[in-house]
């Protein structure tokens, strides 16, 4: 597909062009929204939200990277602004210095599958699942998280921990559940 005069049309209107737009990216952008998201209701709106914007400002992408990744910023910054009006992370406590915990090394292609671990994701309490999504998966620092989300530096890193800690007891647990520890050694 010619990226430029796809983004004509859209900009243009064409309904056509922007149906496949959307066709082309939004199934990945869904994956992302479930990240970010309790359930498939709420990452579906996320998505919706998304793409509006998207739509609305398309006018601004300048093909200084790829279409994929600036719609997914757009898709990411959508999911961020709908948690931050919850104020998910106002009784959160920052630990100014986490101490870099060793975390024994789970090997998740012995132990769960992808659609599992989305759900575990999805299962994370909001902020601890927006951080981890953010640090983990997008690859922001805690600093640039916490002014994403303005929070202190101190609060990203132990709701990462946190995070870390939760989806790590759950593995085990789910691998007691299933059989899966004895197994695995």
């Amino acid at each position: 597909m010619d990226e430029r005069q796809l983004l004509k049309d859209c900009i243009g209107g064409d309904s056509k062009a922007q149906k496949r737009l959307y066709d082309a990216f939004a199934p990945k952008m869904y994956g992302v929204c479930l990240r970010y998201a309790s359930d498939r209701d709420t990452a579906q709106d996320y998505l919706q939200e998304a793409f509006i914007r998207v739509f609305d400002h398309l006018d601004r992408f300048r093909f200084e990277g790829s279409l994929e990744g600036w719609i997914r910023k757009v898709v990411v910054n959508t999911a961020l602004e709908k948690i931050r009006k919850v104020d998910v992370f106002k009784n959160s406590t920052g630990l100014e210095n986490v101490s870099q915990t060793n975390y024994d090394v789970v090997h998740l292609e012995d132990q769960i599958n992808a659609t599992e671990l989305l759900h575990l994701i999805q299962t994370l309490p909001t902020g601890f699942r927006t951080v981890f999504n953010l640090y983990a998966i997008e690859g922001y620092t805690h600093q640039e998280i916490a002014t994403m989300l303005n929070i202190n530096e101190g609060t990203s890193k132990s709701q990462y921990s946190r995070a870390r800690h939760w989806l790590k007891d759950r593995l085990e647990k789910n691998a007691i559940r299933d059989g899966r520890a004895e197994r695995s050694n």
